[in-house]
């Protein structure tokens, strides 16, 4: 029996063995970029950890009530410490309460578990303070750090983590993944692969969430409305698309990828396409741009994203972001993907 991971799969039969030969580290790292299954290995690793009815060294039933309450992310002996709905950091003293609460005996499993989530969003103070923890971890914890990358980490929290980087798949590979183990349409599966650029983690949520898609589709109309608009409409759109900071950031990501798709087009480029099911209106607004038009239009998408995260005025930046975009005619655009 395996790990119901898909894409990782060196990864859980390393952490299977680390549990079979009783191994376990006490601090693990997780990087890699978001929706390539981060969280989903560290949380079968924590059922693997404490299952109660384990059908084999390693590996977990998945139905026991801790595998049950370590899925929904409600285990008593697990941690999860992450970014605040009101904040942007993890803060020092989050850290700090977790280091009382592992320095307690686990309450029903064998151990207790920190799982940090985002955790090269933490200050300076907070990774100072898990650097003390993983100096003096307690016996029965372990801790799994779930990060971008370990360069925004401090170097001495990365040299006393077992480091795994996960890797988005290749986009056939999660595809043909996609096709088989999750019974999804052919060509669903491909669009979904691509979006997802190999990443299962996205991809499987992407399957599950059809309120993701739609989202995903609201922006890249309201693209193509600016594009086609004038400064009325792109005063409009900045004036509504920028109540809800969390989400103009979002947005401002699925942009990003339109226009290095459109940058791929324009260039003739041989790469695939993250909007895959968008071919066709690319391939018609890159006849009106040039590659030149859409790497300086990304570029500054970009640094308008860094705007976002620096608390810059949203409805500002976005205005500005719109004014100086290219204007073309209007193109078709596709179906709504299907979502059953």
């Amino acid at each position: 029996m395996t790990w119901p991971i898909f894409g990782h799969e060196w990864a859980a039969d390393l952490l299977a063995n680390h549990i079979a030969h009783g191994s376990v580290r006490h601090a693990y790292l997780f990087c890699g970029p978001p929706g390539v299954g981060r969280r989903t290995l560290a949380l079968r690793f924590v059922q693997a950890l404490t299952c109660l009815q384990p059908p084999a060294p390693g590996q977990s039933c998945g139905k026991c009530r801790i595998c049950e309450q370590t899925w929904r992310q409600q285990q008593p002996d697990l941690h999860i410490i992450q970014i605040a709905e009101d904040a942007q950091t993890i803060k020092v003293e989050q850290v700090r309460e977790l280091q009382r609460l592992l320095a307690l005996s686990p309450y029903q499993a064998r151990y207790r578990i920190a799982l940090l989530l985002g955790f090269e969003k933490a200050t300076a103070g907070a990774q100072n303070a898990l650097l003390k923890t993983l100096e003096e971890a307690p016996e029965k914890a372990v801790l799994l750090v779930i990060a971008d990358s370990p360069d925004n980490l401090l170097p001495t929290i990365t040299s006393r983590c077992e480091v795994l980087r996960l890797r988005p798949m290749k986009i056939e590979q999660l595809t043909e993944s996609l096709i088989s183990n999750q019974h999804t349409p052919a060509e669903e599966a491909s669009v979904l692969a691509h979006i997802a650029a190999g990443r299962p983690g996205l991809a499987l949520n992407l399957i599950d969430n059809h309120e993701a898609r739609e989202e995903r589709r609201q922006w890249l109309e309201y693209l193509h409305t600016a594009l086609s608009g004038g400064i009325i409409e792109r005063f409009n759109l900045a004036e509504r698309l920028t109540k809800d900071k969390n989400r103009l950031r979002a947005g401002m990501r699925t942009w990003l990828t339109y226009w290095r798709d459109l940058m791929l087009v324009t260039a003739r480029a041989d790469a695939p396409l993250t909007n895959l099911d968008y071919a066709e209106p690319l391939a018609a607004v890159a006849a009106q741009l040039d590659f030149d038009s859409a790497r300086r239009t990304a570029a500054a998408l970009e640094e308008s994203l860094e705007g976002i995260e620096l608390n810059v005025n949203p409805r500002l930046l976005l205005e500005v972001t719109l004014l100086d975009w290219p204007r073309i005619t209007p193109v078709d655009l596709p179906a709504i993907l299907p979502t059953e």
